[in-house]
């Protein structure tokens, strides 16, 4: 039975609540910062200002049928209806949202706006809107080996730890919407050239937002001696 699985509990298997097929999953907006140039028609687009274009959140909006399997009155839809709005809204911030029919991803999403409820005596449904992170993620990182996981319509193969001995040329992917900071990880001091900017890595795990994978292809020099890896997950539209 579809579902989704939010705050770690999901709607069918925890509390036996269907839904029905029809739900929005809304797009993100591009985020533009155009500056008009007096007494002419032309514009700016100051967007990409900073190496990518930013997007407003997404929205994604469900119903719920609430009832209680065992007893059709109107007290048990009642509590039902209670139980279920309270897990939605007590979320604490941000959290997963995995919908059944979208496997191997991921929404961040919260409720902040009032919900909706319609009722028909014993029966009622519950409408929310989840205010979400604008891109989906990919819950298994870059570069898994999981013959069986993988969409040829979405992923791509590719290796994210190399062996370097003095220096080597290598292309990273991010087949992925926005740009992405990868988790490093070295077993030696080695330094990467990228767009003929130098980043020195330290042994150790490295989690930066000053070294960033820009959206397609990235050509990389890692210079040193070891084993150096990349760790970052895929987000899309």
């Amino acid at each position: 039975m579809y579902g989704v699985t939010f705050n770690g509990k999901h709607s069918y298997k925890h509390f036996g609540i269907t839904m029905p097929p029809e739900r929005e999953i809304g797009f993100p907006s591009k985020e533009k910062i155009l500056v008009k140039v007096p007494f002419s028609n032309a514009e700016y687009d100051f967007s990409e200002l900073y190496g990518s274009q930013a997007f407003g959140p997404r929205t994604l909006k469900y119903s719920f049928n609430v009832f209680n399997r065992n007893y059709y009155t109107k007290e048990t839809m009642n509590i039902q209806k209670t139980v279920i709005i309270n897990w939605l809204m007590n979320s604490k911030g941000k959290q997963k949202l995995y919908d059944d029919a979208i496997p191997g991803y991921y929404f961040l999403v919260e409720v902040e706006s009032e919900a909706s409820f319609e009722e028909d005596w014993e029966t009622g449904t519950l409408t929310v809107t989840f205010k979400a992170y604008p891109f989906m993620i990919a819950e298994l990182e870059e570069g898994h080996d999981l013959w069986e996981e993988i969409n040829f319509e979405l992923d791509v193969l590719q290796p994210i730890e190399f062996i370097v001995n003095g220096s080597v040329t290598v292309d990273l992917l991010n087949n992925g919407t926005p740009n992405v900071s990868p988790k490093i990880k070295s077993t030696a001091p080695m330094s990467i050239v990228m767009n003929d900017v130098i980043y020195n890595i330290p042994t150790g795990e490295l989690d930066s937002n000053d070294f960033v994978l820009y959206s397609g292809k990235n050509s990389l020099i890692i210079n040193g001696n070891g084993t150096i890896s990349f760790h970052f997950y895929k987000e899309l539209i």
